[in-house]
């Protein structure tokens, strides 16, 4: 299982093609260079401003370690203006832990939840009936979080996966993402 960041971007109107974009084409690479896992990047459907992405790392050293190579590096200082300018807000992040995911290359749609159980065993008695391995299943990483500069969620117990499921008895929220494609 590696450490997942599951980022949730509210952009400026108009704003998701220009950083949609952007990403694609020198974000991804440029992450990749640092040793960062680069999964599923997204336009929120309900949402158009909206940009919905997921990051992985072996472990939290290895996170700390690729991400002080990428921001303090030549991709993010050349693009980091022109992103930013894009975003209302960026701190919207997720720490986890679990398998990543990318969605299939013929994904149209893909349908995420991210559920706040109540009890534990509960929930493993509903992950137990209703989600297989293609959830991609991922749970809060309680590490604290070590590369302080980009602030993470803290103080909650989330569960998180891909893909249609039977709705959960406690508090979650539904996104329907459209995968973006390089």
């Amino acid at each position: 299982m590696s450490v997942v960041e599951l980022r949730q971007y509210t952009l400026h109107p108009g704003g998701r093609e220009t950083l949609t974009e952007l990403f694609e084409r020198e974000f991804v690479t440029g992450q990749q260079s640092a040793g960062i896992t680069v999964g599923g990047r997204f336009r929120d459907l309900d949402d158009p401003d909206r940009f919905v992405w997921l990051r992985a790392f072996p472990d939290m050293a290895h996170r700390r370690r690729a991400l002080e190579a990428f921001y303090t590096g030549p991709v993010w200082r050349e693009f980091r203006d022109a992103a930013n300018a894009t975003m209302v807000d960026s701190d919207d992040v997720l720490l986890l832990r679990g398998p990543g995911y990318t969605p299939p290359p013929a994904a149209r749609e893909v349908l995420a939840t991210i559920c706040h159980p109540a009890d534990a065993a509960g929930f493993e008695a509903y992950a137990a009936r209703h989600l297989g391995p293609d959830h991609a299943l991922h749970r809060t990483e309680h590490a604290e979080n070590d590369y302080p500069l980009l602030p993470v969620r803290t103080g909650e117990e989330v569960r998180v996966w891909f893909g249609p499921a039977e709705p959960v008895p406690w508090p979650a929220r539904r996104l329907r993402l459209e995968p973006v494609r390089p």
